[in-house]
């Protein structure tokens, strides 16, 4: 291919010299678009990074060309508005229109599959039961050797700590607990009095800084453990061996805590107290006192 665009090359300058001498000088004015072309072409042939190009002189180019528009058409020609990734342009058209405070909403129903496998939706009953006499699923916790057993409803309120929720928070959604007859986690941030006040299950979450069961030195504390546990509200613990939203690192209780948040997590007030990535010697101390 190289062979051939000299040879066309050399024949396009060629003719264009004899034309803008037989016929006319105007033709000279095609030199300045052939040979930045020739010289581009030389160029390509000379260098050594890209194959497709030193052995297709310009014409190899016309591969990264497409390369670079072939994403813009697909997303405009061939792509549905469903289909894209990781954001289909049903999704990001309602974000631009947000972002403009445009009207966001589309007339007619949806363009999603809703039979779909993996798409969940709620309806109404056209032979609806009373819901007071119906029976709520529920799931046992503890195997046969359990003495206290609980059985746990199957949705929960999750863990969120004292601190990171209020107090008004808290008590809402222990009151809400109390009323559903579900379970709230307490977080890692220990039990505080808002956690106990409604009355509501919890469960209580000792984590990777032992908030609420820890002595002065930090160290996990098997005697207000075994407190916490005394409380008529607490069903069951868990245990957060590592940190999962921040893996590797750990997480930092800030020194702005206040001296009511640092009585419940057991550390100093106004002080940065580290909450590790992971548990450290919670056997250790468990283990001297059995």
């Amino acid at each position: 291919m190289r062979n051939e665009f000299v040879f066309i090359s050399t024949l396009f300058i060629v003719g264009v010299l004899l034309l803008g001498y037989f016929v006319s000088p105007k033709w000279w004015w095609a030199l300045a678009i052939i040979v930045p072309l020739v010289i581009g072409g030389i160029y390509d042939m000379t260098q050594s990074r890209r194959a497709i190009v030193r052995n297709f002189p310009l014409l190899g180019r016309s591969r990264y060309l497409m390369e670079e528009l072939r994403p813009k058409f697909y997303q405009y020609f061939i792509e549905s508005d469903i289909d894209g990734r990781p954001f289909n342009r049903i999704t990001r058209s309602i974000v631009y229109q947000r972002a403009k405070k445009e009207l966001d909403t589309t007339p007619f129903g949806t363009q999603l599959d809703t039979y779909a496998e993996g798409y969940e939706w709620m309806q109404h009953s056209i032979a609806a039961i009373n819901h007071h006499a119906a029976e709520v699923p529920r799931t046992r916790i503890g195997g046969a050797a359990c003495t206290q057993p609980y059985m746990a409803s199957i949705l929960n309120v999750s863990a969120m700590s004292f601190g990171s929720l209020s107090k008004n928070a808290q008590l809402a959604l222990n009151t809400g607990a109390k009323i559903g007859n579900f379970a709230h986690n307490t977080g890692e941030g220990g039990i505080s009095p808002y956690h106990l006040e409604a009355g509501g299950d919890l469960i209580y979450q000792v984590g990777t800084g032992y908030f609420g069961s820890r002595d002065h030195d930090g160290n996990f504390s098997l005697e207000q453990f075994a407190e916490k546990m005394r409380y008529p509200q607490v069903r069951m613990a868990e245990l957060k061996l590592s940190q999962g939203a921040k893996p590797g690192h750990g997480g930092i209780l800030p020194a702005k805590n206040t001296p009511e948040i640092a009585a419940i997590r057991g550390v100093k007030p106004y002080t940065e107290v580290l909450s590790p990535r992971r548990i450290l010697h919670f056997l250790r101390p468990w283990n001297c006192c059995n």
